[in-house]
């Protein structure tokens, strides 16, 4: 089962996964994209983990997630926009390779039998980006996301802290 959730910037997306999590599962995993950049950064990280505590088993990956996704848990993904950024800083601001290197690894998790809960930043929707490497990271984001709701069962547009159900392929 994938279940995609996407909205803005605290919009409520990843209290809403993890609650949603929690209803699957009483042993969660929660699975973190981000790229350790400097000692502050690994800080807040130490901070989201201790917030989360029990029941959650964290896990940190920057690109290949696929790999440490087990069979039969539940695992909620927390971001798909810092994924994106690791492939598109390792690409050199590459659009075409981020997105199909992005891709390559998102279907991946399609062969897994587990239940993913994977967040995403809708950032196409608020101010345009004044520069060019930020759009060109706008469309990476959009081409990505159109991927992932094309194969989720459920998908979730999160507005003001309220879920509004997009797609339920149930």
């Amino acid at each position: 089962m994938l279940y995609y959730i996407t909205g803005g910037e605290r919009s409520g997306k990843s209290n809403y996964a993890q609650n949603l999590a929690l209803q699957l599962s009483s042993t969660p995993y929660y699975l973190a994209t981000s790229r350790i950049w400097d000692a502050g950064h690994r800080e807040r990280i130490n901070r989201h983990i201790a917030d989360r505590d029990q029941p959650w088993t964290s896990i940190e990956e920057e690109k290949e997630i696929s790999k440490v996704i087990k069979n039969n848990s539940v695992v909620v993904i927390d971001c798909v926009t810092l994924w994106l950024t690791n492939f598109f800083v390792d690409t050199n601001n590459d659009v075409e390779l981020s997105l199909s290197q992005a891709k390559k690894e998102f279907d991946k998790l399609l062969d897994i039998d587990a239940t993913i809960i994977i967040i995403s930043n809708e950032i196409g929707m608020g101010v345009h980006a004044t520069t060019k490497v930020g759009r060109k990271f706008t469309e990476l984001q959009g081409w990505m996301n159109q991927h992932i709701a094309q194969y989720a069962d459920k998908a979730v547009l999160m507005v003001s802290g309220i879920p509004v159900q997009i797609k339920n392929s149930n």
